[in-house]
């Protein structure tokens, strides 16, 4: 059925129930035609700072916006006024700015550097109150809808906190009794709350993100809010100082939480990355969460990382992966082996990984010196023929398609094109299969881990796909998960006989068992200095995670979708946030002063636009209208909307989304010093350049295997 015909039967259909607007409305809301079309409509000039926040009313007659000139600005956005501006009293950069549900849109709460929430009203301009609970920064708030009277903060003193206007008294002072999560209890004295979010349907449930890739969500109903007293000789000190006492105060015991309170979800290669990601000096920090409109998902901007999505009614667990025969430790084939590479499958087939496989490691340097050798190695693989049902005839021009972008080594193009292909045909192994190969020869951050998922998930489907399980096994090396990958290759060797002798195999077991060894021999190494030397006896360290934090880590979540291409290491107050009543499309601020739209349901870019001179750190959609309203360090407010179809070029269209998310992938592999220098406006030669060099090096250091 034509689209224009669709679009007139749902037409006629609103006008003839009533419950079908609804749907009617959310399914229109933004469509591809609108997308197509979005540019800039205007800049709302008024603050002299950076504006860090945005906020929209429920209905969408009001914007609020936040600045480091400590005001709050309201505006019409329609008629592009400023209506008013609130001087806050703040001390400090303001952080978040709310509307407090059914206050009429009289009433708005800031939160700010200063480490102090105040409540304003607009009629008056008037604070009517003040809190100064938080013992450092504070750096998001967040509201319930039709919840009055109620909000939360979260603050980089790691704690979250719930206020009552109707019981103000309880969240004065210096010892606050309205403390409902301390990470501090938790994660330790190093724990800070970065961000959190409220779901829409399902208020109960609390997400919130810290400095660590976990994101975390309570079930408010099993919590109830505590206290954090002070000695009374300290009651006058800064807020930092009583930072360091808050964590002297703070035990698990005192701030308990339910085993079955909290969930966790992390992308699965992330634990074992963390200490590399340090060594780098670069961190991992959720720099804003959000409930998708249905309250199901849950979408994460990871900094220093990518953006990841979550299903909280049908997590990931990390279980194992079950295979149709297993491997004895000693390389003896038998039936029905438990298995024991740390995967799992999920419903549709893709797979999640357990936290506690493997030791944290970076990919080893000898495995880079050895990629270039195992080009005409696997050339003994490419002789299989491998034999899969037809595709249909639009299915299979895709995959042609995206073979010939993976042989002019234009691998983001490629994994685009599998992406859609994969979206229309989701049981055609060979498509999962030739998408792994993409992404071990990319290897943007986190590839290797999907390629591992797209290997399972086309042995789930047709066992016999010989490429898929050998490229499993490489993914399992190349994460440094040895045991597994040892596991992993005796299986292959064992179901593909007349391959196991081949130079490429040979090659991989001789690398996997070296890691293997070398692993070994660290333990026996830490054995035996256990043993000589035994170190002295001392009180557990406070810095450590607790016991019931390590449980619920264990049992994080895997991710659903992953959104790549923007750059998300300079502030760590960049968004993400759905775009649509359906959350048809996600929109998420970049480093090099662009943001990027994704299609969801294929993780593709659709659009690249500029959005700031610097970075964009703020996309706030607008809740009924195909309006996008984003901030960063330009001292403005710029709205985007779509713009009449007469022929003229956007000025701020990006046009080579493919080179503008390398670039992004680049700057965020890049020194700490250059990335400084960078933001500065020095251009730093092989970062954000496709230089030859930069080229030959991603060549020398990709993975050889050809799609099927």
């Amino acid at each position: 059925m034509e689209p224009s015909n669709v679009f007139i039967r749902s037409l006629m259909q609103r006008e003839i129930e009533e419950q079908s607007r609804i749907s009617f409305q959310r399914h229109l809301h933004i469509t591809p035609d609108l997308v197509a079309r979005i540019g800039l409509e205007c800049e709302l000039e008024g603050h002299t700072g950076c504006v860090n926040c945005l906020e929209w009313n429920s209905k969408g007659s009001l914007l609020a916006s936040g600045s480091d000139d400590c005001q709050v600005i309201l505006w019409e956005p329609f008629h592009h006024k400023k209506l008013t501006a609130i001087r806050t009293g703040h001390h400090g950069n303001i952080f978040s700015v709310k509307f407090l549900p059914s206050s009429n849109d009289t009433t708005v709460i800031s939160g700010a550097a200063d480490c102090r929430i105040r409540v304003h009203d607009i009629n008056t301009k008037e604070t009517t109150h003040v809190f100064s609970c938080h013992a450092n920064r504070v750096k998001r708030l967040a509201v319930a809808p039709n919840i009055p009277f109620l909000f939360w903060s979260a603050a980089e003193d790691g704690t979250v906190m719930q206020y009552d206007l109707r019981e103000p008294e309880t969240s004065y002072g210096t010892n606050p009794q309205n403390v409902l999560i301390n990470l501090n209890a938790y994660m330790g004295p190093t724990a800070e709350a970065k961000c959190i979010a409220i779901n829409p349907l399902r208020p109960e449930l609390i997400a919130v993100g810290a400095n660590d890739p976990y994101v975390r969500m309570f079930d408010r109903r099993m919590l109830s809010c505590k206290a954090v007293t002070f000695p009374s000789e300290n009651g006058a000190r800064t807020p930092w100082e009583r930072h360091n006492l808050l964590n002297m105060f703070s035990s698990e015991e005192e701030f308990q939480i339910p085993n079955k309170c909290a969930n966790y979800f992390v992308a699965g290669h992330l634990p074992q990355k963390q200490k590399d990601f340090k060594k780098r000096y670069r961190t991992l920090a959720a720099t804003y969460i959000t409930f998708s409109p249905d309250g199901r998902e849950l979408l994460v901007n990871l900094g220093g990382e990518q953006i990841y999505l979550f299903d909280i009614n049908r997590p990931r667990k990390p279980q194992k992966l079950d295979l149709p025969i297993g491997i004895h430790t000693n390389g003896v084939v038998r039936e029905a082996c438990p298995p024991t590479n740390g995967f799992s499958m999920h419903r549709n087939g893709t797979t999640t990984n357990g936290v506690t496989n493997g030791v944290a490691r970076h990919l080893v340097s000898s495995t880079v010196a050895k990629l270039e050798e195992t080009d005409h190695q696997v050339k003994s693989l490419k002789g299989h023929k491998y034999e899969s049902k037809p595709l249909p005839p639009h299915i299979e021009a895709l995959k042609q398609k995206a073979n010939s972008f993976f042989e002019k080594q234009q691998y983001t193009l490629a994994i685009s094109v599998y992406n859609k292909a994969v979206t229309m045909a989701p049981q055609a192994a060979v498509l999962y299969g030739n998408r792994a190969a993409a992404y071990m020869k990319r290897k943007w951050d986190g590839d290797l881990y999907a390629a591992l998922r797209d290997c399972s998930t086309a042995i789930q489907i047709d066992a016999s796909h010989l490429k898929a399980h050998f490229r499993l096994a490489r993914c399992l090396y190349e994460l440094s998960w040895a045991k597994e990958a040892f596991d992993c290759l005796l299986y292959f060797k064992s179901k593909f006989p007349d391959y196991a002798k081949s130079h490429a195999c040979e090659a991989l077991d001789r690398d996997i068992k070296a890691a293997v060894f070398s692993k070994t021999d660290q333990v026996d190494e830490s054995g035996d200095s256990t043993k000589s030397d035994p170190p002295p006896r001392r009180q557990p360290s406070k810095s450590s995670v607790s016991e019931q934090e390590q449980v619920w880590r264990e049992k994080a979540a895997d991710y659903e979708l992953r959104f790549c291409g923007h750059c998300n290491t300079t502030t760590d107050i960049k968004e993400a946030n759905f775009f649509g009543s359906n959350g048809q499309y996600i929109v998420a601020g970049s480093d090099d002063g662009s943001f990027f739209i994704w299609e969801k349901s294929t993780t593709n870019i659709v659009r690249v636009l500029r959005g700031d001179d610097s970075i964009v750190n703020c996309l706030q959609p607008h809740p009924s209208s195909c309006m996008l309203a984003t901030s960063g360090i330009d001292p403005v407010v710029r709205l985007w909307s779509p713009r009449p179809d007469d022929g003229h070029k956007d000025e701020r269209e990006v046009d080579n989304s493919t080179d503008a998310a390398t670039a992004n992938q680049r700057r965020m592999n890049a020194d700490p010093l250059e990335v400084m220098l960078m933001n500065m406006g020095y251009r730093i030669t092989g970062v954000l350049d496709g230089d030859d060099e930069a080229e030959g090096r991603a060549e020398e250091a990709a993975v050889h295997c050809r799609p099927s």
